[in-house]
């Protein structure tokens, strides 16, 4: 009995088995046209057409599908009707993902397909299927995508973007070669103009986190043209890069609307690497740069996954043209509208002060754009050996830190090698504050004078060691503002050395002494000291201390120097040691501005002076100069005698020693 009750149990089974297989072999699945239109009518809000056959192979997990004539309405906001339109669709659905609803294709083939992906001034994106178009978990997710002979379009109005792309399948070259998918693209990106071209592999790899997608595009935003090969592994999410990359434009700062990183602006550049992208980092490792005409190599990485990108690396000038740097600095613009740490346009406001700046001066005036400083933390190592430059600036290396961080950017160190010395120290700009404040304390330490005026023919056989101190703070949003509002201290001491005698001769006016030296050649005296101390107020550089003193003669000067009219009120007054058959005693007034200074003599004192005694009174002040001094030759040095004694103001002995005395000259 039992026997028999199984023996119907697999009748029955198979009765049933085969009438399910009978069903769906002979069933006309066009008849589930209505209902799956109407289904996903009320799931999305938007009108599904089957206007042809529909074809279902069943299997587990996939089954394989085939429409014809399809169309899918957009949102009511959307400026076109349709989403989309398809010939055929071929591919296959996962019944699985299905049946915990989630469309998952991994695997669709399009015939003519005209897409059109449009995203909302407030967010909302049409290709995601609720309701609202703001879930982004109802959308279609396809893993390989291949089209034939279709176009793709995508706007974007609130980031000025509208791109068409056109693709088609080409077949190989040969019979073994595999085919690739060819594509053109034109409209506008980010309000700048596009265009675009290349080939990739016949499937697009959309969602496909394991096999690499082939790639070879060239692309050209407004001026910036970018050509790169290598593969791309997940087209829709892009989780991994592996590039070849090459890049040219006319100013760094305009990759901010591609990248969202603000770059400094810069002169036109090439450059060429190996992009990779993998997690949320990007690096460009081992690439060369020419810019302007300056050349670097280096390797660069960005970071995501913070409150804001953050770009690292080392960067190494193997030749540095300065004039490439004026972009920079704000002398003049990098030829982009869209700036990047310095821009251009923008209007030169008075300072706080109330001084009105010199429109027409020859500081750099163009300002910093701060509103970009917040999109990118940094901290970039740069160094360059080889640096060309005007004959006027004896620079002869760089290394500096820059960093980036909350809008607050800084060269700490910054480096210079200058005239046989360094130049060393530390700036910090403030894009928090507006305007922005700065801070530079630097450090000039044995900078040799004959080589600091290359081009100054009476510098050329001076020698002498220049230590100095700057120790600025600053408000401004450009270079001539900042300097303009400067306050704080500038010294600068020459402690021994020799100097140009018939420099020395043509400043006190020794007209027989001019006029030998013209004759013969000139010869070197022996420097005792030279300091120039400052104190600034505003943006005025009052003299504190201005004194030079020889064995020939001491000059004292006094005035001031005006950053924000930039402008020189100096007046020297040379003391000679020495008596001359024919001399000129008379002030000698430094005025002008600083393209155009002007020398002249106080003609109402041109009248023989007695050489009378001159006490250095005005020493004192050199106390305060004591560490330059340490970090010169040292206490026992001239500059260094003379401040020791400068500690004895009541000693008899002291006011001896500082006091110039007529000499008979040898």
């Amino acid at each position: 009995m039992l026997r028999r009750s199984l023996k119907w149990s697999v009748y029955i089974s198979a009765a049933m088995v085969i009438t399910i297989a009978a069903i769906l072999f002979f069933f006309n699945w066009n008849w589930l046209r209505h209902p799956i239109e109407h289904l996903v009518s009320e799931k999305t809000g938007r009108a599904l057409v089957i206007k042809g056959n529909i074809h279902v192979k069943l299997g587990w997990p996939l089954a394989q599908i085939q429409v014809a004539d399809v169309t899918f309405a957009n949102p009511a906001w959307a400026s076109q009707p349709l989403m989309f339109t398809l010939k055929r669709l071929d591919g296959s659905i996962s019944l699985s993902q299905l049946l915990e609803r989630h469309i998952w294709l991994p695997v669709v083939r399009l015939a003519q397909p005209q897409v059109f992906f449009e995203q909302s001034p407030d967010g909302r994106k049409n290709w995601l299927l609720d309701r609202h178009q703001r879930d982004e978990n109802s959308q279609a997710k396809i893993g390989n995508l291949l089209l034939d002979n279709g176009q793709i379009t995508y706007l974007d109005p609130l980031h000025h973007t509208h791109i068409r792309v056109h693709l088609y399948t080409r077949d190989g070259q040969s019979g073994n070669a595999p085919a690739t998918i060819v594509f053109a693209a034109t409209g506008q990106l980010m309000n700048l103009p596009l265009v675009a071209s290349g080939s990739g592999g016949s499937v697009l790899a959309l969602d496909n986190e394991t096999t690499p997608y082939p790639l070879n595009v060239d692309v050209s935003v407004a001026r910036t043209h970018l050509h790169a090969t290598g593969t791309i592994t997940s087209l829709s999410r892009i989780s991994a890069v592996d590039l070849n990359f090459n890049l040219s434009g006319p100013s760094l700062d305009q990759l901010y609307p591609l990248i969202g990183i603000a770059l400094p602006g810069t002169p036109a550049y090439v450059t060429h690497g190996h992009l990779l992208h993998h997690a949320q980092q990007w690096r460009y490792e081992k690439f060369i740069a020419h810019i302007g005409k300056s050349e670097a190599t280096g390797t660069l990485q960005v970071d995501h996954g913070k409150q804001r990108p953050f770009l690292h690396g080392d960067l190494h000038f193997q030749q540095l043209n300065l004039a490439d740097l004026g972009a920079l600095i704000g002398t003049k613009k990098s030829g982009s509208s869209a700036q990047g740490f310095s821009g251009s346009a923008q209007p030169v406001t008075p300072t706080q002060s109330g001084t009105k700046l010199n429109q027409h001066g020859v500081l750099p005036k163009i300002p910093f754009r701060i509103r970009r400083w917040n999109s990118v933390d940094a901290d970039v190592t740069v160094r360059a050996e080889n640096i060309q430059r005007a004959r006027a600036l004896p620079i002869t290396k760089l290394i500096t830190r820059i960093q980036m961080h909350d809008s607050i950017l800084s060269l700490n160190p910054l480096n210079f090698g200058v005239a046989g010395g360094t130049l060393a120290g530390n700036i910090t700009l403030n894009g928090q504050n507006n305007p922005i404040h700065a801070q530079a304390q630097v450090h000039v330490r044995k900078v040799f004078l004959n080589q600091l005026f290359p081009t100054i023919k009476l510098t050329k056989t001076s020698v002498g060691q220049i230590n100095g101190d700057f120790d600025l703070s600053a408000d401004g949003d450009a270079i001539n503002q900042m300097l303009a509002s400067a306050n704080g201290k500038v010294v600068f001491v020459i402690d021994s050395g020799e100097i140009s005698k018939l420099m020395l001769e043509t400043v006190s006016l020794h007209l027989w002494e001019i006029f030998e030296l013209e004759l013969t050649g000139d010869k070197l005296v022996r420097l005792n000291c030279a300091v120039a101390d400052f104190d600034v107020r505003n943006g005025v550089l009052q003299t504190q201390t201005m004194i030079l003193d020889t064995r020939i003669t001491t000059i004292t000067g006094s005035g001031d120097i005006n950053m924000a009219r930039e402008t020189l009120h100096l007046d020297l007054q040379p003391h000679t040691k020495i008596i001359s058959p024919l001399a000129l005693r008379s002030p000698i007034y430094i005025r002008g501005t600083f393209a155009k200074p002007k020398v002249s003599l106080d003609k109402t004192k041109l009248v023989v002076r007695s050489a009378g005694a001159l006490a250095l009174g005005a020493i004192n002040p050199f106390l305060a100069i004591l560490p330059l001094i340490d970090a010169g030759p040292g206490e026992n040095s001239q500059c260094g005698k003379l401040i020791k004694q400068a500690w004895q103001p009541d000693n008899p002995a002291t006011h001896a020693s500082l006091r110039i005395t007529p000499a008979t000259r040898r």
